[in-house]
């Protein structure tokens, strides 16, 4: 009776926990290596909105390794990257007020987190999005795929 009460209690914590996760809010980590430590996010098409969370675990300053999180469609990721680095680090490589950025964190140093949260209203489900650091240069090794399941 006791190992039935033990293995219920279990299966029931087990539960709480799960249901009590928060799957519209999603971690990437970022390092001095130039990488994000995924090539894929995803999140269930039931979320109305979604927070990214971006933590960068390297040392290096903000004007040397910065990184940032931005998504956009693959076909606008170029013309964002263009105008961003237009725009410069005191705009965080990001033009400021460019409706093709679907979400964009603040370019942080190591050691620090930022996040963003954008109202996914506009996406469509099972459609890819691109994820990418716009950090000049950055982005040729620092993208992945975004996805609303």
């Amino acid at each position: 009776m006791k190992k039935l009460i033990a293995l219920l209690s279990t299966t029931l914590l087990l539960s709480a926990n799960t249901a009590y996760a928060d799957e519209c809010t999603l971690n990437i980590d970022a390092n001095d290596m130039m990488q994000f430590s995924t090539k894929t996010l995803s999140a269930p098409k039931s979320c109305k909105q979604v927070t990214v969370q971006l933590s960068h675990t390297g040392k290096l300053p903000a004007n040397v390794m910065g990184h940032n999180w931005v998504l956009s469609t693959e076909q606008n990721m170029q013309g964002i990257i263009t105008d961003g680095n237009a725009a410069g680090l005191s705009n965080h490589y990001i033009k400021p007020n460019d409706s093709r950025v679907i979400g964009a964190t603040d370019i942080i140093s190591g050691g620090k987190t930022t996040e963003v949260t954008f109202k996914t209203s506009g996406l469509t489900a099972g459609t890819d999005y691109t994820f990418f650091c716009s950090f000049p240069g950055h982005y040729a090794m620092m993208k992945g795929t975004f996805t609303l399941e």
